[in-house]
């Protein structure tokens, strides 16, 4: 019986696996994507064939199935989150995310006053590193460039950049250990 099972799948697949195909790359454009949408397919066929399950017309159960999994297919696909978002200030300075101007839902009646003394903080040391690490820092981390382009904008090399960046982190570290320590225990 297991030997018929397996002729009858395999003989299904053969003559069915093309036209499917087509279906599902006519409604889903990434090859990989529709791929595996007809492997679920054929799989869920050969699960009711193993179950003993009957299909009067197994072309139009294929068809069916395989529009359920597109469906599916397109519910799971990933939306773009609304906070990744970035809207630009007025000033023209930094990048303003929209995270950054919508309130937190879950922040306390004390959050604004521990965002001001966080930032307060980063600035005090920042402030406080020599102005090749700051420069380096800042250039890295908040405008994103990569050590490449500052290597190029400045002529200084990567490996001094690196070097620049890494005492930068280390004071800002320790300077911050103690803010971090006092915001765990708020």
């Amino acid at each position: 019986m297991a030997a018929e099972q397996n002729e009858r799948i395999k003989e299904t697949v053969q003559k069915e696996r093309k036209r499917l195909l087509h279906f599902i790359r006519k409604r889903v454009n990434n090859a990989d994507d529709a791929e595996d949408i007809l492997q679920d397919v054929f799989y869920q066929f050969t699960q009711y064939l193993r179950v003993g399950t009957e299909v009067d017309s197994i072309t139009g159960w294929l068809f069916a199935v395989t529009r359920n999994r597109i469906t599916d297919w397109f519910r799971k696909k990933r939306e773009d989150n609304f906070s990744d978002y970035q809207v630009a200030r007025e000033d023209g300075q930094d990048t303003l995310y929209l995270s950054d101007i919508l309130p937190d839902k879950a922040a306390t009646a004390d959050a604004p006053l521990l965002r001001k003394v966080a930032m307060e903080a980063v600035t005090e040391a920042l402030d406080e590193l020599p102005e090749e690490q700051r420069y380096v820092f800042l250039q890295h981390e908040v405008e994103g460039k990569s050590f490449k382009e500052i290597s190029e904008a400045t002529g200084v090399s990567v490996n001094t950049l690196l070097s620049r960046k890494r005492y930068a982190i280390l004071h800002l570290r320790e300077r911050l250990a103690a803010v971090y320590t006092e915001f765990l225990n708020a």
